[in-house]
């Protein structure tokens, strides 16, 4: 890799995104292929794999409107690796299409015979309905994508002019973007997860889905860091106090997803209601019994650990390992979420899931490379800047 560090431009990825791009290609392909031998099973795997890269793009887009509301200084330096993150959407959105086509193979509420036949789907049919639905979605990936778009397009504006104006225009966007952003990500759960089991519903899955993005986002955000860095990259920008500010988000929203994910489960346990713990209890059956157990303890119980104590945060190894592991099990616990839909009574990883996560996953790593190099890596027009490179312990 080529990188200036006057300037802070990638001037050659190394031949990374064409790399990134062939595995794109051949993993969509192969993905394509294997829906000859069962299209309902691809597109089951294909949305979990669509989902979980979604998800890293949504904790990116929050990162960053949660960066210019509260006028932070320390993380100028990676804000414009959030906003290169957290403007693939359009990319999903093309993705997402495939969902759209074979909506009716997935989501047992999008069947006539189905919702004629079952009582609870027929009340629920005004909102769950294949029109409505992508419409919503339509919605959705617009209100992302023209937020993600606007703070980029202010941020690549203030490289050239330094206008301290055009801070004020970022908080003016990101103020109604996270009010946008809470309804339509809390929405998109409902829709896109939460309805693969109609009969089953929690108010708090919303939240839910949001913190395992956020903390999925920050995780791609801090392996990124360790990789350029490791390829001699943005040496002089990011410093261990960052690396122990991005260890506290990480640490931090370890414990919000924990405080969620256990919410929704002591209050559906408590109720014992039987079309409530359902859901749960098909989560205990046959293998999926052990893909809860790793949610339990490598979601929350490893990286709680590892990262309770200050030494750890400081430690770019560990936190290296940390982001990679915390990816992993983001994948798991998207898995988890949407495979027993279809499998109540157990399931395994097939080369399904493997061709679709790394089809996606090779598109949006390609489209973010090819973005990263036509601006600097840092913002370097932010007044903060020089304030942010020599950050130091509060």
């Amino acid at each position: 890799m080529k990188f200036d560090d006057t300037s802070y431009r990638l001037l050659d990825d190394g031949g990374l995104a064409r790399k990134a791009l062939t595995i794109g290609i051949v993993g969509l392909s192969a993905s394509g292929l294997l829906a000859v031998y069962d299209v309902k099973h691809l597109l089951q795997s294909y949305l979990a794999s669509l989902i979980y890269w979604l998800t890293i793009s949504l904790g990116a887009l929050f990162f960053v409107m949660l960066h210019h509301l509260t006028n932070s200084t320390w993380s100028v330096v990676l804000r414009r690796l959030a906003e290169k993150t957290a403007v693939l959407f359009p990319v999903f959105a093309i993705l997402f299409l495939p969902v759209l086509v074979g909506m009716q193979l997935i989501y047992p509420w999008s069947g006539d015979s189905l919702t004629a036949a079952d009582e609870l789907i027929r009340h629920k049919s005004p909102y769950l309905n294949a029109p409505f639905f992508i419409v919503r979605a339509v919605f959705y990936f617009a209100a992302w994508i023209i937020v993600s778009r606007l703070l980029l397009r202010l941020s690549i504006r203030q490289d050239s002019g330094g206008n301290p104006e055009i801070t004020k225009k970022f908080r003016a966007v990101s103020a109604p973007g996270m009010l946008i952003f809470a309804a339509t990500v809390t929405f998109a759960a409902f829709d896109w997860v939460m309805s693969l089991d109609p009969h089953w519903y929690s108010t708090i899955f919303g939240v839910y889905l949001f913190s395992g993005s956020l903390l999925a986002g920050l995780s791609f955000l801090t392996f990124m860091v360790i990789y350029f860095q490791g390829k001699g990259i943005l040496d002089n920008a990011v410093t261990i106090e960052h690396y122990n500010d991005l260890g506290r988000l990480l640490f931090a929203f370890t414990v919000f997803w924990a405080y969620i994910a256990f919410s929704q489960f002591f209050l559906i346990w408590y109720a014992n209601i039987p079309e409530e713990t359902i859901w749960f209890s098909h989560r205990w059956n046959g293998s999926w019994k052990y893909f809860s157990l790793i949610i339990v303890f490598g979601h929350f119980i490893l990286p709680f650990f590892a990262l309770i104590s200050s030494p750890a945060k400081r430690n770019r190894n560990v936190l290296g390992f940390i982001a990679v592991w915390l990816l992993f099990v983001h994948w798991v616990d998207i898995y988890w979420l949407i495979m027993p839909n279809f499998a109540e009574h157990g399931g395994k990883v097939s080369l399904f899931d493997f061709c679709s996560w790394v089809g996606i996953g090779g598109i949006a790593v390609w489209r973010l490379l090819q973005s990263l190099k036509a601006a600097p890596l840092v913002p370097v027009g932010d007044e903060r800047l020089e304030s942010s490179l020599k950050i130091t312990t509060r």
